[in-house]
């Protein structure tokens, strides 16, 4: 029987990216597409995480369980306090976008680069980074540049000047010992990125199927 893995995406766009890295990294496991677009424009219009859009990932994340999810992975960076309250009251491992690039960062040094292309998202990642920095008590550094055109081109079906928008301001972290590419959206990116640059790049989708699977395979291995 194949682990099912509740996916919760608040834009189409980050759709395939994980897709993609569940074939390369996790191809046992069977994925559910759970979509509620309207998230990410409300996110964008409100500029703030309000108590509505709250309850309506609480509500993604219990019907994600319902579904015999083994575990939830919501894909869209902007819902980060709100994932974490889903997280905590879930039966099942929730794991928000970033959480395990973040990990992965830390490992490759101090100071670390992110290339963005949706702003809304940009200020909860830094809050989520510098969380994690205290916690851990390391002094490590975050600096974000956002290319808001990227996201418009991808979302025009423009992949290729996405991609060729974000390697453009790739050269700007490259005193940086890891650069993160932000968002599933941005993943596919990583060739083009990682030819500009001499450190490694991180992208989230890969970073967290890795971690979800060691996740489940840790609580199947103890059951």
């Amino acid at each position: 029987m194949k682990t099912r893995i509740a996916l919760i995406h608040a834009v189409t766009v980050a759709m395939q990216p994980v897709q993609e890295a569940f074939r390369e990294l996790w191809p046992e496991a069977e994925c559910g597409n759970i979509l509620d677009d309207s998230l990410s424009a409300d996110r964008e219009r409100d500029g703030v995480l309000t108590p509505a859009m709250t309850q309506r990932i609480l509500r993604l994340a219990d019907y994600g369980a319902a579904t015999g999810a083994a575990g939830i992975l919501f894909t869209c960076s902007a819902f980060g306090e709100a994932i974490e309250a889903a997280a905590a009251r879930a039966p099942i491992p929730v794991l928000k976008p970033n959480e395990a690039m973040f990990e992965a960062a830390l490992m490759a040094g101090r100071r670390i680069g992110m290339l963005a292309t949706f702003a809304p998202s940009v200020q909860s990642m830094e809050d989520e980074f510098h969380a994690m920095v205290k916690s851990r008590r390391l002094p490590a550094t975050i600096e974000t540049y956002c290319v808001p055109e990227a996201m418009a081109a991808l979302k025009a079906g423009d992949a290729a000047t996405h991609d060729g928008l974000i390697a453009d301001a790739a050269p700007r972290f490259a005193d940086c010992n890891a650069v993160l590419l932000a968002h599933f959206t941005t993943a596919r990116a990583a060739p083009s990125v990682g030819a500009a640059l001499d450190c490694p790049v991180l992208t989230s989708p890969g970073s967290a199927v890795i971690k979800l699977k060691s996740i489940i395979d840790g609580e199947a291995a103890a059951a």
